[in-house]
């Protein structure tokens, strides 16, 4: 085994362990939380080891990379967790598993409109501005409660949950409150919704998935921790 192949081990053995150990302090199957690789600044070397090593889902922050990656490496699902600009929908669309951060109706609109121009129907979460920071995109839960309805009256897209990002600088009450206020809101538009399946929380990130996990996450999008150690710096 390589160099990488075993630091990339040893990385994924220990987040796995602490993926288990956060789903046990919070009551919930390990198979309930979906670990998504995030790729954005690595080498394909790097994405060809952890492929080798059974992860199957990546996720990519620049749409450019994402459609030359998803050529490169078929057998791996993406997802688009960075923004995503209206002229780009086009091209992405075929070649993602699901969108994390439709951040406005107008995206939305957008995103429905090519996917009925291309007989798809994607999967995508709302972004959430929870924390309310001014450097982040997003709805604001105001925001999102007014425009449901038009929304959800969009026929060609499948919204499956919400993603937000806590403040990078911030204590563990407020972390918590971040994420824990994402998963309230889904569950209120869940009740005004039920037709829909508003089951996916993306929430969590290297320095704060286990609790993230413990309010609720159902996917993690995680890059440093899964890196550390490994010289795959582009």
């Amino acid at each position: 085994m390589s160099l990488l192949l075993a630091q990339l081990q040893n990385n994924l053995d220990r987040v796995e362990e602490q993926i288990a150990r956060a789903c046990e302090r919070a009551g919930r199957p390990r198979e309930s939380v979906q670990l998504l690789a995030v790729t954005k600044y690595v080498p394909t070397s790097a994405i060809g080891a952890l492929q080798q090593l059974g992860i199957r889902h990546c996720g990519e922050s620049r749409p450019q990379q994402l459609l030359q990656r998803a050529v490169q490496f078929p057998g791996l699902r993406w997802d688009l967790i960075g923004q995503l600009q209206r002229n780009k929908v086009r091209h992405v669309l075929p070649f993602v598993r699901l969108i994390h951060s439709v951040d406005s109706l107008r995206l939305l609109e957008r995103i429905d409109q090519v996917a009925n121009e291309l007989k798809l129907r994607p999967r995508v979460l709302l972004e959430v501005n929870v924390s309310g920071e001014e450097s982040k995109q997003g709805f604001t839960p105001t925001q999102l409660h007014e425009q449901w309805p038009q929304l959800t009256e969009l026929a060609h897209v499948e919204i499956s949950g919400g993603m937000t990002m806590a403040p990078a600088v911030a204590s563990e009450t407020a972390i918590r409150d971040v994420f824990r206020g994402l998963r309230e809101l889904c569950d209120e538009l869940q009740q005004r919704s039920p037709q829909l399946q508003l089951t996916e929380l993306s929430m969590g990130m290297s320095g704060d998935f286990e609790l993230a996990i413990e309010e609720g996450a159902t996917l993690v999008r995680l890059g440093s921790v899964l890196f550390e150690g490994c010289d795959v710096e582009e």
